[in-house]
């Protein structure tokens, strides 16, 4: 599900996808766009979060993606506490910090 309103110069995330991998551990992949400059200004993380709000992992985009617009990146073998229902994806970008749009998917049992 996308909350909130996209501004210009934003991360938005697009679609995201949780699959079980067994042994309490998930697979989380998301597809978003953000209009990459280069070093200076980039689309540079994004982060689970419970619906506290607490952090529970971290994907870094390691380069900007200038020329690959939208782009998807996954982050393998994340354990999620037990009894958690919703996770919560919130996108970083280098200079305006975390955009206003984020995911939340409902955790496979």
């Amino acid at each position: 599900m996308l909350a909130g309103l996209s501004q210009a110069n934003e991360p938005e995330p697009l679609a995201a996808t949780i699959s079980a991998q067994g042994a309490g551990l998930y697979r989380i992949s998301l597809t978003l766009r953000h209009a990459d400059e280069g070093w200076d200004h980039y689309a540079d993380r994004w982060e689970l979060v419970d619906e506290q709000g607490n952090l529970l992992a971290t994907r870094r985009l390691q380069h900007p993606h200038v020329d690959e617009q939208p782009f998807t990146r996954s982050l393998s073998a994340v354990r999620l506490p037990q009894g958690l229902e919703k996770v919560t994806i919130r996108v970083h970008d280098s200079r305006h910090g975390y955009g206003r749009r984020k995911v939340t998917l409902e955790i496979p049992r």
